[in-house]
């Protein structure tokens, strides 16, 4: 998709999202969008059959992926908003990639994990899962002015039976209630499933992958956007780390 088209699907009614998204032309990626089942950079869809350890018990991958395969092959930095008044998506871009160029990039050890009735990728080391929080905190910060905050009667009602009262107490500063303390770094890679054979089924043949890929660059981060209510989210913008240091 061209500069041009990309910047005409982000439009005022679009949502925004700052994702940690593997490089381009790295396995991870493809190997993440193969799963998923559509590549959100380049519109591509794949229909990838199921691995042994799911096509024993009779699932398919993309019955299993509705969800993270609409928001594409990704971690949360700042979770989707609207611009605020005021603002647009270009100050987004701009914002963005000014924070982008002050972040050293890294590689880090990553395992698939259930997190509740999901399975998703996390970082393997405690010191690594502390280095993303602040990232993902200071990438917060840097937007925070050109985010909208959802409206306090909005905020309420995504109060859920299960939140703690600190992520009750984000939701209602912040309009979402992973942030800061609350962030955790996660790539998912299922559905919500009660079925613990799938997610255990699922998390093996992620255990392989990750043996194969080695540890996850994070060498960047990218702008991805909703053009509309419940359309796919396709990657608007790749922002490079601080291309002056090495990767560590």
């Amino acid at each position: 998709m061209s500069e041009v088209a990309r910047l005409a699907v982000v439009g005022p009614n679009a949502r925004i999202a700052l994702y940690y998204a593997p490089p381009a032309n790295s396995p991870w990626w493809h190997a993440g969008c193969e799963w998923l089942g559509r590549d959100p950079e380049n519109a591509r869809v794949f229909h990838p059959p199921a691995p042994p350890e799911l096509a024993a018990l009779g699932l398919d991958v993309r019955g299993l992926t509705r969800a993270p395969r609409r928001y594409g092959w990704h971690a949360t930095l700042v979770a989707p908003f609207r611009c605020a008044e005021g603002a647009t998506p270009l100050d987004v871009l701009a914002a963005a990639r000014e924070w982008a160029s002050r972040i050293k990039p890294f590689s880090m050890a990553v395992a698939p994990a259930e997190m509740g009735r999901f399975v998703a990728l996390r970082p393997s080391a405690t010191h690594d899962d502390q280095a993303v929080r602040d990232i993902a905190a200071s990438a917060l910060h840097a937007l925070s002015a050109l985010r909208a905050m959802p409206s306090e009667a909005e905020r309420e009602r995504r109060i859920v039976e299960g939140m703690s009262a600190q992520q009750i107490a984000m939701l209602r500063e912040w309009g979402y209630p992973f942030v800061l303390d609350e962030y955790r770094f996660h790539m998912t890679l299922s559905d919500s499933l009660d079925d613990a054979s799938a997610r255990q089924a699922i998390a093996s043949h992620w255990t392989a992958r990750v043996e194969t890929l080695g540890a996850l660059p994070l060498h960047g981060a990218a702008l991805f956007a909703e053009p509309q209510p419940g359309a796919p989210f396709m990657l608007w913008q790749r922002l490079p780390f601080d291309t002056s240091q090495d990767p560590a």
